[in-house]
């Protein structure tokens, strides 16, 4: 009996998906449940299960191919018969597109103008196409991720490892009137946006486009921020079995700001300034497929522990790519560490709707005026991006002040003052 394998359901705000890689090939055995392949959204990635056990004998669209749900993508026969049949030759089989020079062969032999290519179903997308350009073999890469998947660090860091020494160019004699011909030897490589990184750029732009954008700066002292998480990084992870980071500080003085200044907790929708009367804080992750946020639903009921246990669970969820959209979407304010790359100082952008948007930096030692004497503090620099239509200056200022004398006095997040 055969059984079409279909596009799952899509959640209500995804319209369609892109197919990224089949993790099979006609004529291959699969088991119940087991990843067939991997459906790119707007914000995540899916991956489309085998409804039952068989033989997979035709895959009806190939890798890039834009769905819907219910589509019907591949076919699986459950026969006993099925599986002692072997797909014959031009049998349909995704097409695979070599990132270097764009030639199209069939799954079963697909060879890419730098090699063999590499097997899509330990391969992410990204990871493909350096494995390509570098001419690296696939099976020779330790993957990091889910089930052994191979991701684009692995192979960066297999690269760094293996130091392949890089020939010196020859220098071409110059000709008069003639270009150089290591300029001439010069490639370009076009790589089409992944739907994450064009929705990244849409939203970006529309963000810009549609809002007031102001940028205010402040800076905090974290010594006494420092000073609790030495005293009790030990017993606070011993006790909920997670590090006692940042986040939860910045997430907690954050949530007191916002209920002293809703404003920067609101959005606007038309003509109307809509007020939320709840705080659920998005909180930037940086993965390998680009940056999403993450969202603490009524962060202002969470505990530090509970703060922490779930930024710790998104990112992990994040970079295997098994976060859901409803986990992404919702937030009213949001969240940056770029002190986790060392940037010093940056504006970022708005998450719209959203009408604000804070900005962490490096933590850097430097020399403060405390009391009218030098000293050496842990200073990190502190931006508030946020739509100067709805949130005046003052209330961007103040609201930074009171991030600053929440982090600075910790108690003050216990008191709620």
């Amino acid at each position: 009996m055969t059984i079409e394998v279909r596009v799952p359901q899509l959640p209500e705000s995804v319209a369609d998906a892109t197919l990224v890689s089949w993790h099979k090939k006609p004529g291959d055995a699969v088991a119940r449940d087991e990843n067939l392949v991997d459906l790119e959204t707007d914000k995540v990635v899916l991956e489309v299960p085998a409804p039952l056990a068989g033989v997979l004998t035709e895959i009806r669209l190939q890798d890039g191919t834009t769905v819907t749900s219910g589509q019907v993508i591949a076919v699986i026969d459950d026969s006993p018969a099925a599986a002692l049949t072997t797909p014959t030759p031009g049998a349909s089989a995704p097409a695979v597109v070599s990132a270097s020079n764009g030639a199209t062969t069939t799954a079963g032999h697909a060879v890419a103008a730098a090699g063999a290519a590499p097997p899509a179903g330990k391969l992410s997308p990204a990871a493909k196409r350096v494995v390509e350009e570098n001419k690296v073999d696939p099976k020779s890469v330790s993957g990091s991720g889910r089930d052994g998947r191979v991701s684009k660090s692995d192979v960066v860091n297999y690269l760094s490892a293996k130091d392949v020494p890089t020939p010196e160019p020859v220098a071409a004699p110059a000709i008069p009137g003639a270009a150089s011909s290591a300029r001439a030897a010069r490639a370009e490589q076009h790589v089409p946006m992944t739907r994450l990184r064009a929705r990244i750029a849409e939203r970006m732009v529309q963000a810009q486009a549609t809002q007031a954008l102001l940028t205010s700066f402040n800076e905090v002292d974290l010594k006494a921020v420092n000073e609790l998480r030495a005293r009790y990084k030990d017993q606070f992870e011993k006790q909920y079995g997670v590090k006692l980071g940042f986040m939860s500080f910045f997430t907690k003085a954050c949530v007191e700001a916002l209920k002293k200044f809703p404003a920067v907790n609101a959005s606007v929708e038309a003509n109307d300034i809509v007020y939320h009367e709840y705080f659920d804080i998005g909180v930037a992750v940086s993965t390998e497929r680009g940056l999403i946020v993450p969202v603490l639903r009524d962060a202002d009921q969470m505990s530090f522990a509970g703060i922490e246990k779930s930024i710790a669970t998104f990112a992990g969820r994040a970079r295997a790519g098994s976060i859901t959209i409803e986990e992404l979407t919702g937030g009213t304010f949001t969240i940056t560490n770029g002190g986790t790359f060392g940037s010093l100082l940056s504006t970022p952008i708005v998450n719209a709707p959203q009408s604000a948007i804070l900005g962490m930096h490096k933590i850097q030692d430097r020399p403060v005026v405390v009391d009218g004497q030098v000293v050496v503090r842990p200073m990190m620099y502190l931006a508030l991006t946020y739509d100067h239509r709805i949130i005046d200056g003052r209330e961007a200022v103040q609201f930074l002040v009171t991030v600053k004398q929440c982090l600075e006095d910790p108690a003050r997040m216990v008191l709620s003052i």
